[in-house]
């Protein structure tokens, strides 16, 4: 059985999934098996995965579709699915690096134990070649992901994770008519008991898409305002610090008017917090919705 999983989720990306597909044959190391989840496309994406799985690429390709339900619902059907020791996710419109699958692998072999989740490297970008945010000091040789920005790390990070305990964590949550929930949901959670192993190695090469996630958080605030909230509440739970505790109370206050939750100070694990955030909290929404109807979202 091979090591590693790359899983993919894709929705419409049937323009930009070639380039992770070649990326995956330029592999020095074919150790690995890659699981395409198909959520819920309507161009071609079926048509290619399947043209590539006839071909000779020197590792197997598992493509499994379901119904379109946002990127989290996508990472909790490859939880399901993945047999391997280890998995990570290259989005449908980035690239594994040259020799990231040797440099996982080696990595894993000579470092890692029970006590470790897996490993954390590097992003960068596509056209430019630069890093995203910063890399590991030298001496942190391993940390948890939000003890890395909690010491003033940033940027997207490339995460690989242990399978078993990726399965073990409950899966992401699903709300009604929502399709969007943060998948550090469960990198926090993993964080409570587990470290990864740092690499300043750049394990893949990323370029943001105008209609990416990341870049419409105004409208994903308006849009899935029960599954803000609930990773706010869980947030509150976790991290320590107490303008990040704020803040959090005031995204969670805004959340719950989008909502219409009336009873969002009681289910708060931050009830004193989250009543002196209300202010901040009603002064955001105002402003979200004025950003989204400025975009023409409603």
């Amino acid at each position: 059985m091979p090591t590693l999983t790359v899983f993919t989720p894709a929705y419409n990306r049937a323009h930009t999934i070639t380039r992770t597909y070649q990326s995956l044959l330029r592999q020095d190391c074919k150790d690995f098996v890659w699981m395409v989840i198909d959520d819920g496309s309507t161009d071609n994406t079926a048509d290619l995965i399947r043209q590539w799985q006839k071909n000779d690429n020197g590792f197997e390709i598992v493509y499994i579709y379901k119904e379109n339900g946002g990127m989290h619902t996508a990472h909790n059907t490859a939880y399901e699915n993945i047999t391997t020791e280890l998995n990570t996710c290259i989005d449908s419109d980035d690239m594994l690096a040259e020799g990231a699958v040797r440099h996982i692998i080696d990595l894993w072999r000579e470092k890692g134990n029970g006590k470790l989740a897996g490993l954390i490297g590097l992003d960068a970008d596509m056209n430019t070649g630069k890093i995203i945010g910063t890399g590991f000091p030298g001496e942190m040789t391993e940390t948890t992901l939000y003890g890395f920005y909690e010491s003033g790390g940033i940027g997207d990070k490339k995460l690989v994770y242990r399978t078993d305990i990726m399965k073990s964590l409950p899966p992401y949550p699903v709300f009604d008519n929502e399709k969007y929930l943060s998948l550090g949901y469960k990198y926090q959670l993993c964080d409570q008991k587990y470290r990864l192993i740092t690499t300043n190695q750049v394990l893949c090469e990323v370029e943001y898409q105008a209609d990416g996630s990341s870049m419409n958080m105004f409208r994903q605030y308006y849009t899935n305002p029960k599954s803000f909230a609930f990773v706010r509440k869980e947030n509150m739970k976790y991290i320590h610090s107490a303008k990040r505790n704020f803040i959090d109370c005031a995204h969670y206050v805004s959340s719950s008017l989008f909502s219409k939750n009336r009873h969002f100070v009681s289910e708060s694990p931050k009830k004193l917090m989250t009543v002196i955030a209300i202010p901040s909290g009603v002064a955001m929404n105002l402003y979200i919705k004025r950003k989204v109807k400025k975009m023409g979202k409603i």
